[in-house]
């Protein structure tokens, strides 16, 4: 029997991976004709560290007015490749708990499609564990895209 998923989230953090995870979303909606919410959950946290303590409203609004406009340019390329039917979001807090049962309830997600570890040590830090948070413990489905770089070693 073949899996017909209705709602389709691809969560992209700005990374390399954001354009293999899109382009994979984008295959996946348009095969399965459904909707595609792309997400990106800013960690106001991770700011108040770089920046030596509390993040003034300036530059959160700042920060969330960037991610928009690079969420509606990732919009508008799944809309031109022929997704009927894509939303975006942007949420605040803990990207895992977030991705991998927050937003999917909210939204009836069926299938989760996440960027595999990074290649980077700190990429490996940073987006690997999230990615195992969410293969761990999501509430539906979850597809996992490896980047090029890695299919590429596999395939030698």
């Amino acid at each position: 029997m073949d899996q017909q998923y209705k709602n389709i989230l691809a969560p992209v953090d700005g990374s390399k991976a954001t354009d293999p995870v899109l382009d994979k979303a984008i295959e996946v909606a348009k095969l399965n004709d459904t909707h595609l919410d792309i997400l990106n959950v800013l960690e106001v946290n991770q700011f108040s560290d770089t920046y030596g303590g509390a993040v003034s409203g300036d530059v959160i609004y700042k920060l969330s007015e960037d991610v928009q406009t690079r969420l509606a340019e990732l919009k508008k390329k799944a809309l031109d490749a022929g997704v009927k039917s894509v939303d975006i979001h942007v949420r605040f807090g803990n990207p895992k708990p977030v991705i991998a049962r927050e937003f999917p309830a909210d939204h009836d997600t069926q299938l989760i499609i996440i960027g595999s570890t990074g290649l980077t040590a700190v990429e490996r830090l940073m987006i690997g564990s999230v990615t195992n948070y969410v293969s761990r413990s999501a509430i539906c489905d979850v597809l996992i895209v490896k980047p090029a770089e890695l299919a590429k070693l596999n395939k030698k």
